[in-house]
């Protein structure tokens, strides 16, 4: 059963189509037309509902922009229906609703379930939703990274569980490995670092000051530089509040304020008001009075020492040293040996840091060793089934004597230091393990296995890529195939055999075909055909659903060229009941 279904897109101003709507089956959809009538732009618009890049040129002639929207089923809990809410698109009654505009201009814009989103979002629901597979794809099926990535798709938890343990231990050993390149290119310079940190904390450490000192002893020698005038102060504010000896006539600040307080307590005991401001006089009185007391203390103990300024001055200047170096005052600067203290000792670490990592990056670069081998085996198992299951599928396109074999091999490395041990010797590694993987096919009894690129003519390689995808079906489904043209240099008995092999991937998937084959045509579960109007433009009427008649006549336009030959009507009719029949 199908879950995810492409009903139907609508193109608009998108190079020779003006506007039209392709209506598209659960099943097996055969898209065809004569040469230049827009096929290729059916698979083109849904390269752009899939994130494909936008390119201003394909906006038809006199446009301000294309604009495709596609209809897609999607079953609930789906990857891409998950993503596409997290999103915030709304899916409208089971089906999600996506558009892509690109202007004249070269701006593109995209929407999914009525919500705008990055383009890349389309990338990413395409994932779980659309295999597209053209001329281009099977170029990509050449390079040994995508044949790797094939395998392991195919291989699936055998091999996914294994390389994420993989990549976590590549990740950290290239942690490692980095930090440990920086310790060691840069030991000269974290030396020239430490020795500096060194001294410095050696010269606070042996000034011995402490927090507030600079503080305290700025005030002491300000005391002790002005002790003559700090000293006649406070004579003269003591003899102001307590009298001079040497002045009996003069009138002091006590006796005064005794002498007011002793008038208001002749009458203070008319009026609580007074009486209050009595008490206060008095409070005043003895408050003059230690304040006169502590005046002659101050004056009596002031002493005007040269000798303990000078060391005054002289450990000011040590304090003043250190601040200019380490800090704008002394908290400061114990706050620069705290800090330092503790870089030092993260710099006097790294050698013990540098042993630390030395040993981790060996441990991890045996656990990679391991890890390695362990892919290496996962792979090879799947790469017979794998090769074994495509050979198979050959041998029902036509091609019964080709094998297909998978390669699985290391490149050793130059030194064990760059390398990790696989099977006893150093081998070169990176994100996905020390493997390198390639396809190789034999056409024919006695002919050697070379690798596809070098062993498959056109029309080999479309069989071999079809071949590939059916039985990706059986282990990875894609609800969605959209193959272009991929029978291409295939014709005769191989072509029958593509239709059929599409006819049963269609049993489990949606598929969509652009072909020029009628004997792959034939066996659709609908065809579309493309045609121009007289304009040269393909409207809405453009893009036709063919049954009966309509379809006979198609089939055998492609059969004989001539729409109306009863020699090609009659044998479209056969290849339509002989696909009908061998389903």
């Amino acid at each position: 059963m199908v879950v995810s279904v492409l009903e139907e897109m609508r193109i608009r101003s998108l190079g020779v189509i003006e506007d039209a709507v392709v209506e598209l089956s659960p099943g097996f959809t055969a898209v065809t037309g004569e040469t230049g009538a827009g096929k290729t732009m059916v698979v083109t618009s849904l390269g752009l509902l899939l994130g494909g890049r936008a390119d201003p040129a394909l906006v038809r002639i006199g446009a301000k922009a294309a604009v495709v929207e596609g209809r897609i089923t999607i079953g609930p809990g789906d990857r891409a229906s998950v993503r596409a809410e997290e999103a915030g698109a709304e899916l409208d009654d089971g089906a999600l609703l996506i558009s892509r505009t690109v202007s004249a201009e070269g701006r593109s814009r995209a929407h999914v379930g009525g919500r705008g989103v990055p383009v890349g979002l389309l990338a990413e629901l395409a994932d779980d939703l659309v295999a597209v597979h053209g001329q281009t794809d099977q170029q990509g099926l050449l390079r040994p990274a995508r044949q790797r990535e094939a395998l392991d798709r195919y291989a699936g938890d055998a091999v996914a569980v294994p390389l994420d343990k993989y990549g976590s231990a590549y990740r950290r050993l290239r942690e490692v490995a980095t930090e440990l390149e920086e310790l060691t290119t840069r030991a000269r310079e974290r030396a020239q670092e430490a020795d500096l940190l060194r001294f410095g904390i050696e010269e606070i450490a042996a000034a011995e000051p402490y927090a507030g000192e600079d503080t305290e002893l700025a005030a002491e020698a300000a005391r002790l530089g002005h002790a003559e005038a700090l000293a006649s102060a406070a004579t003269l504010a003591h003899a102001a509040l307590a009298g001079n000896p040497e002045d009996p006539e003069g009138v002091e600040a006590g006796t005064l304020v005794a002498g007011a307080q002793r008038a208001l307590d002749t009458v203070s005991a008319h009026d609580p008001e007074l009486a209050t401001l009595a008490a206060r006089l008095g409070e005043i009185g003895i408050l003059l009075g230690d304040v006169a007391g502590e005046l002659a203390g101050y004056a009596d103990n002031l002493d005007a020492d040269p000798l303990r300024l000078a060391a005054v001055e002289e450990r000011r200047a040590v304090l003043a040293h250190l601040t200019r170096k380490y800090g704008t005052d002394i908290d400061g600067v114990l706050a620069w040996a705290e800090q330092s203290a503790a870089r030092l000792g993260e710099l006097e670490g790294d050698d013990d840091r540098i042993a630390e990592l030395t040993v981790e990056r060996d441990a991890l670069r045996a656990e990679l060793g391991a890890l390695a081998q362990g892919l290496t085996d996962a792979r090879g198992e799947a790469a017979d089934r794998f090769a074994a299951a495509v050979t198979a599928e050959l041998a029902e396109l036509a091609m019964p004597h080709a094998r297909v074999g998978v390669a699985i091999r290391q490149t050793e490395s130059a030194d064990a230091e760059s390398g990790i041990e696989v099977g006893g010797r150093p081998v070169a590694f990176g994100p996905t393990g020390a493997d390198e993987v390639e396809l190789q096919l034999a056409p024919h009894p006695g002919a050697p296995a070379r690798p596809i690129a070098k062993g498959a003519s056109g029309g080999e390689l479309s069989r071999v890529m079809l071949a590939v995808e059916v039985v990706f079906a059986g282990s990875d489904p894609v609800p969605t195939y959209l193959f272009d043209e991929v029978d291409a240099g295939v014709g005769g008995k191989a072509a029958v055999e593509v239709g059929r092999r599409l006819a049963r991937l269609a049993r489990t998937a949606q598929v969509i075909v652009v072909t020029h084959l009628p004997q792959v045509a034939a066996f659709a579960d609908r065809q579309l055909l493309v045609e121009k109007t007289n304009d040269g433009s393909v409207t809405r009427s453009g893009v036709t659903v063919l049954d009966g008649e309509e379809r006979v006549k198609e089939l055998s336009r492609m059969l004989a060229g001539l729409e109306d030959s009863e020699l090609g009507r009659a044998h479209a009719e056969e290849l339509l009941a002989a696909a009908k029949a061998s389903r």
